[in-house]
């Protein structure tokens, strides 16, 4: 019995070890961009946490053509409730808004 279990998982191990090193390299590629990826837009992430207190009251990120990121809330918001102001950017040297 224990000769059956060591064979099978021998067979098992092989079976998957391509699998394995495909995964492998896949991580090996993909590693330096997902780190760019949460260096870049952590802080970003970390703020929109903040806003959104529930993430299932919202659709999926859908991007539009423009490379536009759009996060439409499912449900609307009550109408009869007052709207915040907009927050607006503060203006630099120049006049210029960062976005």
């Amino acid at each position: 019995m224990q000769r059956g279990a060591d064979m099978f998982l021998r067979g098992l191990r092989d079976e998957l070890d391509p699998a394995l090193q495909d995964l492998k390299g896949l991580a090996d590629r993909m590693g330096p961009a997902l780190q760019s990826f949460v260096d870049e837009m952590g802080p970003a992430m970390a703020q929109l946490s903040e806003q959104i207190e529930d993430w299932t009251l919202y659709e999926a990120p859908e991007m539009l053509p423009n490379g536009d990121i759009l996060i439409r809330r499912r449900e609307k918001l009550d109408p009869d409730a007052p709207e915040a102001a907009p927050e607006m950017p503060e203006h630099g040297p120049g006049g210029e808004i960062e976005l």
